[in-house]
C-alpha cells in the first residue's frame, strides 16, 4: 500500500496509545514494589485500563457524533496525554488506577473512528489492509515505545516513563492536525439508530468473538515479565528483547491478517486462532529455555495479532449503514477481553497452579474462539443454503 498520509497520522496516534497501554506491563514488577502491592494487584491497572476502555469507547462515541472527525481525534488524543500527565503525578495505587482509567476514556472512540476513516481513504478492496495499516501504529509501540518505556522505567522510575509517553501524546496532536484532512462527518441515522445496531444477532456475535480473542493473548502477556523472571530465569536485558520480539510478530500478524483478511475473514481467523493454540500449549513447556521460548514467543506474536483486522472488519460489515458505534464497542470488546485475561491469569497465579498454568488458560481461551468462529461459519453457510 502507498504512503497514504492520512493513514500515517492515525497510525502515529495508535503508536501512543499502544504504548501507553502494553507500557504497564513491561513495568509490572517495579510499579508493584513502589506502590507496595502484589504482582496480581498490579495486573488490576491493566484490567482498569481495558475496562475504561470498554466504558469510554461508548459514552466518547454517543456524545462527538456532530464535531469534526479531526477535531474529535485530536481531542481525544488530548485525553491521552492528560491521563499519562496524571499517572506520572500518581503517589498511590489507586491514584494510579484512577489515572488509567482517565487515560483508557480516548482509546476507543479513537480507533473506533479511526478505524472508519482508514476505510474510507482507500479503496473498497483495501478496507481491510487500511485499518490493518492503522494497527501497524499499534504494533510499532511493542517493538520501539513498550520497551523503550521498560527500559526507562527500569533505569529512571516508571513515572518517567509517562512523562515520556505525554510528551508522544502532544507530539500525536501535531501529527493528527497537520496530516489529516477537514473530513465530513458520516452518515448516521441517529443515537437510537447506533444503538439498534449494537442488538443484532450478528453483531452480538463479532464483539463476543472479539472478546474471546483478545482474552486468549492477554491471559498470558499480562504476566509475560514475571513468566520470563521465574521460569526462563531471564536478565532484563533478555525480557526486553522478548517485548521487542513479541512486537515483530504483532506486527507481522497484523501485517498478513490484513492482507488475508481482504481474502477471507473466516479463514484468516481459524489458521491463526490454530496456531495461536498450538504455540501456547508449547509455551508452557518452552518458556523454561531461552531459545524455545523466544521461537514460541515470535510465533505467538504473529498469531495474537492476525486475528485484529479481521475481527474489527466482522464486526464493521455486520454494523452497515451505523457502524461508529458498533467499530467503537469493538475496541472496548478488545479490551474487555483484556481485562478478563489479566484476571484469569491473575487467578491462577492466585489459585497456585503455577506461570505453566496461565499459558494453558490462554490455549483453552483461543480455542474457544476457534469453536465460536467455526460455529458462526457453519451457521452463516446454512443461511445461505437455506435460501438458495
Amino acid at each position: 500500500m502507498r504512503i497514504n498520509p492520512p493513514l500515517v497520522a492515525l497510525a502515529v496516534g495508535a503508536f501512543g496509545i499502544g504504548v501507553t497501554e502494553f507500557a504497564p506491563m513491561g513495568m509490572l514488577p517495579n510499579i508493584a514494589q513502589d506502590l507496595g502491592v502484589s504482582i496480581p494487584a498490579a495486573g488490576l491497572l491493566v484490567s482498569a485500563y481495558a475496562l475504561g476502555v470498554l466504558l469510554g469507547a461508548p459514552l466518547m462515541t454517543l456524545t462527538t457524533g456532530k464535531i469534526p472527525r479531526r477535531s474529535l481525534l485530536i481531542g481525544l488524543m488530548a485525553i491521552f496525554t492528560l491521563g499519562n500527565v496524571m499517572s506520572a503525578l500518581a503517589t498511590g495505587y489507586y491514584d494510579l488506577l484512577f489515572a488509567r482509567v482517565v487515560t483508557s476514556l480516548n482509546h476507543g472512540a479513537f480507533f473506533g473512528v479511526g478505524s472508519i476513516v482508514a476505510a474510507s481513504v482507500v479503496a473498497p478492496d483495501k478496507r481491510a489492509g487500511a485499518v490493518a495499516a492503522m494497527f501497524t501504529g499499534l504494533t510499532l509501540a511493542t517493538i520501539g515505545g513498550v520497551p523503550l518505556a521498560t527500559w526507562f522505567g527500569e533505569l529512571l522510575g516508571w513515572r518517567t516513563a509517562f512523562w515520556g509517553i505525554s510528551g508522544l501524546g502532544v507530539v500525536t496532536m501535531a501529527a493528527l492536525w497537520f496530516a489529516l484532512p477537514n473530513l465530513p462527518l458520516a452518515k448516521s441515522e441517529g443515537v437510537l439508530a447506533e444503538i439498534k445496531v449494537l442488538g443484532r444477532g450478528p453483531v452480538l456475535a463479532a464483539l463476543a468473538l472479539t472478546v474471546v480473542g483478545s482474552s486468549a493473548m492477554f491471559t498470558v502477556f499480562t504476566y509475560i515479565v514475571p513468566i520470563l523472571s521465574s521460569e526462563t530465569h531471564a536478565s532484563t536485558a533478555f525480557i526486553t528483547g522478548m517485548l521487542v520480539l513479541f512486537g515483530v510478530g504483532l506486527t507481522l500478524g497484523n501485517m498478513w491478517g490484513g492482507k488475508s483478511a481482504d481474502r477471507s475473514i473466516d479463514r484468516t481467523l481459524i489458521v491463526s486462532l490454530s496456531v495461536l493454540i498450538l504455540v501456547l500449549l508449547a509455551f508452557t513447556i518452552l518458556m523454561r529455555w531461552p531459545v524455545p521460548a523466544a521461537m514460541s514467543i515470535l510465533i505467538w506474536g504473529i498469531a495474537s495479532f492476525a486475528v485484529v483486522p479481521p475481527l474489527q472488519m466482522r464486526v464493521m460489515e455486520a454494523a452497515k449503514g451505523a457502524p461508529n458505534l458498533a467499530s467503537a464497542v469493538n475496541i472496548g470488546a478488545f479490551n474487555l477481553g483484556n481485562a478478563i485475561g489479566a484476571a484469569v491469569g491473575g487467578a491462577v497465579i492466585n489459585a497456585g497452579l503455577g506461570y505453566p498454568a496461565i499459558s494453558l488458560a490462554g490455549a483453552a481461551m483461543a480455542g474457544l474462539g476457534l469453536l465460536m468462529v467455526l460455529t458462526f461459519a457453519w451457521g452463516s453457510r446454512a443461511r445461505v443454503a437455506a435460501v438458495v
